[in-house]
């Protein structure tokens, strides 16, 4: 999900650059809420695993 995130940033900044701004502000949006949204699965995640006390999965 991160590299989808990195991906409308990147759209962003090209259409930006060629002079789309509609589109580029969209693609920031998109890009940003990615971003939170990866940053708080990834809390809860960290939050689980603390709450649990496991050591992580050997594979």
């Amino acid at each position: 999900m991160l590299s989808w995130a990195f991906s409308f940033l990147l759209l962003a900044i090209i259409a930006g650059f060629l002079g789309f701004g509609g589109v580029a502000v969209i693609s920031v949006e998109i890009a940003r809420v990615l971003f939170v949204l990866v940053l708080v699965l990834f809390a809860v995640s960290a939050l689980v695993h603390i709450l649990r006390g496991g050591a992580p999965p050997a594979v």
